[in-house]
């Protein structure tokens, strides 16, 4: 087996930038064209949009915006090159919203990962992903058909029965989240059956590292990746286990939450995605997740950009005193003052009271001359704090809530 999927996986910088220039401003151009974009695009020259950087000028679209588009045009909300009848499949996720799926050559790009993972011909995979109108087990049927390798559609439960098969017919790897394949060996353990798989590709929830040494012991080495059902797969890890690789047909900005400004280097923010998929052109879409670009490359070759997984939900709306407090109003006091570099709203209970409290990073400035801000733009009064620069943690948040619900 070759050691990457593609050429793509080892290009130089100058040679995927210069890919990026060619693909990118022909992806603005689909998305201009569509009734779902009307208003947003309108006024971007596509031809200007060449690098990553120039996405951080163009309108963030999210969710939300997803459940309104799809009310006002159809199951895809005029996001797709295609009708609805023009896809192999339609799925639903929770909201309702629809995502289309398509039948050609590893349409959702997953087939990179299970290579990562490898897994390839000669393989059989236990897909214990749901097929039930979600997609994620289409998602990985299609990377292991890119790959050469046979699928058992196993979905969940019924746990005697998946050992049984996975028994019966030799199946050497398991695709799923990270902590049913411990139910299925774990079941197994308690049959007296012993199973041959040596690998796991996993996604949908996290792959804690005890998890991950189990399977090890086991003899099974488990990567994990990084997939929307909108997006399909976004990164994933190689056998290096340093972060998670870019997809090579996707652009990924880390934004600070509620906004569409990317964060320095190194700063966790809001995973924004644009993707280059012809049929369903996604433009700054903005996952809701948390994470943080890895500087250098990664010691298995691959050298695309890098992050450093899911570090948690990027919408940390929070309801203080009956009212809620978005990171979009954080962002907001922010901007007011050209002398504050971050900020950070915390919520605590003194008795039976909500208390918020306000912390800002600035570089000169009382906390009073900030009150009448926070005030007006969050529409609650609280207590502010003036902090140095650089002293807020790293994280992500600029809503944290530490109110104890027990």
């Amino acid at each position: 087996m070759s050691h990457y999927f593609d050429e793509m996986e080892a290009r130089s910088p100058q040679d995927r930038e210069t890919a990026i220039a060619r693909a990118l401003p022909a992806q603005i151009a689909r998305a201009k064209e569509l009734p779902g974009y009307r208003g947003a695009l309108d006024d971007v020259d596509p031809a200007t949009v060449t690098r990553a950087a120039d996405l951080a000028a163009l309108p963030v679209l999210r969710k939300s915006d997803l459940s309104r588009a799809q009310a006002d045009n159809g199951p895809f909300g005029g996001l797709t090159t295609r009708p609805a009848s023009g896809f192999a499949h339609i799925f639903q996720s929770p909201g309702p919203i629809y995502e289309p799926g398509g039948a050609a050559h590893d349409w959702w790009r997953m087939g990179r990962f299970l290579h990562a993972c490898g897994i390839g011909q000669g393989d059989i995979v236990q897909n214990c992903f749901g097929y039930h109108l979600t997609p994620a087990g289409m998602i990985f049927e299609s990377g292991a058909r890119a790959v050469g390798a046979a699928v058992v559609p196993a979905g969940t439960g019924q746990t005697e029965l998946q050992v049984r098969a996975a028994a019966d017919i030799g199946v050497t790897a398991y695709a799923g989240t990270p902590d049913y394949l411990k139910i299925i060996l774990d079941k197994a353990d308690e049959m007296g059956v012993s199973l041959s798989i040596t690998r796991a590709a996993v996604g949908g929830g996290a792959l804690f590292p005890s998890l991950r040494q189990e399977y090890a012991d086991r003899g099974i080495t488990c990567l994990q990746c990084y997939a929307t059902a909108d997006l399909g797969n976004i990164a994933y890890e190689s056998e290096a286990m340093e972060g998670m690789i870019v997809d090579e047909s996707v652009i990924v900005e880390i934004v600070t939450p509620g906004t569409g400004d990317p964060v320095e280097p190194g700063q966790v923010g809001e995973v924004v995605v644009t993707t280059l998929n012809p049929d369903y052109p996604l433009i700054r879409f903005a996952t809701g997740d948390l994470s943080a670009i890895l500087e250098g490359l990664s010691p298995c070759g691959r050298t695309n950009m890098r992050i450093k997984g899911w570090m948690g939900r990027a919408d940390q709306t929070t309801k203080i005193k009956g009212m809620f407090v978005r990171p979009e109003q954080v962002a907001e006091l922010v901007s007011r003052h050209d002398d504050i570099a971050r900020a950070r709203v915390i919520a605590t209970r003194e008795g039976e009271m909500d208390v918020m409290t306000v912390q800002i990073e600035a570089t000169g400035g009382a906390a009073d001359s900030f009150a009448n801000t926070v005030r007006d733009v969050l529409k609650l009064k609280g207590q502010v704090e003036v902090v140095q620069p650089g002293s807020l943690p790293n994280d992500g948040k600029v809503i944290e809530d530490l109110r104890s619900y027990d």
